[in-house]
């Protein structure tokens, strides 16, 4: 078996909702020896369940991923079984501890320093108010790589502001930019793209900091703000008024210069495709593709500023033609004429597509408390290490014994004594409600 490029490097990982698990999911999938530390006093985390035990009848109730348990059962144990935290909680191990006890910190602290790298996304006060910052981890490991990741960095006004993906993306502008033309930001969906970018963004920033590193044996602290990393991947936006004087805002499914650039309704019950030419000579092609019907040479539609002008009658006459075919029969079509179109495709759609399927992506994977699913799989493949989903979404608590027995080396009797304190387990002891975190 192929050695993986991250072997060798262990994360400890104080993460909570999305951005932070996904982030940590990465180096996983790659090899990276990833241990979540949770609490058995505290709930863990919000996407572990949301609620510490609800019943059926509850789960069944509540909307979209709140109550998405397997068959809507929480089962005994919730927070080993909801499908926001198992997907990125792949390839890792879970350790408990209180660390609100003088033991728990001691042995929190050893095993920074056995470790290479600590991540968190909790608002900014929370490493501070458990005495936990980089000045204090680096005392025991002193080349420690730290990512603090809160919503809008570690320093500033903003700093002890908490933050989920809806109200960061409100205030980085994306929000506004996310609704449909002449709407409201009320019309916005709840899928954020501002946690999956931060995800990568600090996965990307602790591969270099291991880089540097390895180069000059030091370690460091990352300060990764969650809000500054997406305004990045709306800079043409940001520079259009400092430029310009011209504020922005949604364009809906159209594009600044591209047209036809939509989402067109089909035959069938509410489907959909999307369409997109990109210049004069695609126009063409697009033209054949759909069978030259009078309406394509109406000198309106001669070029593309002319097409740009006239959108809302050149996709009146697109979508009447859309309306008569399915969405993969149009995909089919102007694919090959070389003109990119896709289905807008529903859940049931991608897991009986021909494309995932050859490519392998789902992965069916047996966890043993919320059966067997296919899961989305690796992100991407290297031909010389291929990764893998080599173990299922970690259990609350699932590692202990590896962590306290083999790498903290405690003796049984130590440990039994540390159960009977309540830092050693798999079962939430509800505690507390969770704390306002980043997401």
């Amino acid at each position: 078996m192929s050695t993986l490029p991250l072997e060798g490097i262990r994360i400890l990982d104080f993460t909570v909702v999305w951005a932070g698990p996904f982030a940590t999911m990465l180096l996983a999938d790659f090899g990276a020896e990833v241990i979540r530390v949770e609490s058995l006093q505290y709930f863990p985390s919000v996407t572990r369940g949301l609620l510490p035990r609800p019943d059926a009848a509850l789960a069944r109730q509540l909307p979209g991923y709140a109550g998405a348990y397997p068959e809507h059962d929480p089962g005994p144990r919730p927070w080993n079984r909801h499908p926001m935290f198992n997907p990125h909680a792949r390839n890792k191990l879970s350790m408990t501890v209180d660390l609100s006890r003088p033991k728990g910190r001691e042995l929190f602290l050893k095993l920074v320093s056995l470790s290479d790298v600590l991540v968190e996304n909790h608002s900014a006060r929370f490493m501070e108010n458990l005495g936990l910052t980089y000045d204090v981890l680096s005392q025991s490991k002193p080349d420690l790589i730290m990512v603090s990741m809160p919503a809008f960095g570690m320093s500033g006004p903003y700093k002890y502001y908490q933050g989920f993906g809806i109200n960061v993306e409100s205030v980085c502008g994306l929000t506004w930019l996310r609704s449909y033309p002449n709407g409201d930001p009320t019309e916005t969906s709840s899928t954020l793209h501002m946690d999956a970018a931060s995800g990568a963004g600090t996965a990307f920033a602790i591969l270099a900091a291991l880089h540097y590193r390895q180069r000059t044996g030091k370690g460091q602290f990352i300060d990764f703000a969650q809000a500054e990393n997406l305004m990045q991947q709306i800079g043409e936006i940001l520079m259009d008024y400092p430029m310009n004087g011209r504020s922005q805002r949604s364009l809906g499914n159209r594009h600044p210069v591209m047209a036809p650039h939509g989402c067109y309704p089909c035959r069938g019950h509410d489907r959909w495709v999307i369409i997109a030419v990109a210049d004069d000579a695609e126009w063409e092609r697009f033209c054949q593709a759909v069978g030259n019907p009078p309406w394509v040479r109406d000198a309106r539609f001669a070029d593309s500023a002319s097409r740009y002008r006239h959108q809302d009658a050149l996709d009146a006459h697109i979508a009447a033609w859309t309306q008569q075919h399915h969405p993969w029969e149009i995909m089919e079509r102007l694919q090959g004429a070389g003109i990119a179109s896709g289905p807008v495709m529903r859940e049931t759609d991608l897991f009986t597509d021909p494309h995932l399927k050859a490519r392998d992506f789902f992965q069916i994977v047996t966890h043993p408390e919320a059966g067997t699913h296919p899961y989305p799989g690796i992100m991407w493949q290297m031909s010389k290490t291929p990764a893998t989903i080599r173990r299922p979404a970690v259990r609350l608590g699932e590692d202990n014994d590896y962590v306290y027995r083999e790498l903290l080396k405690l003796s049984a009797a130590e440990i039994a004594a540390l159960r009977a304190e309540g830092h050693i387990g798999m079962d939430f002891l509800g505690k507390d409600t969770p704390h306002a975190r980043n997401s």
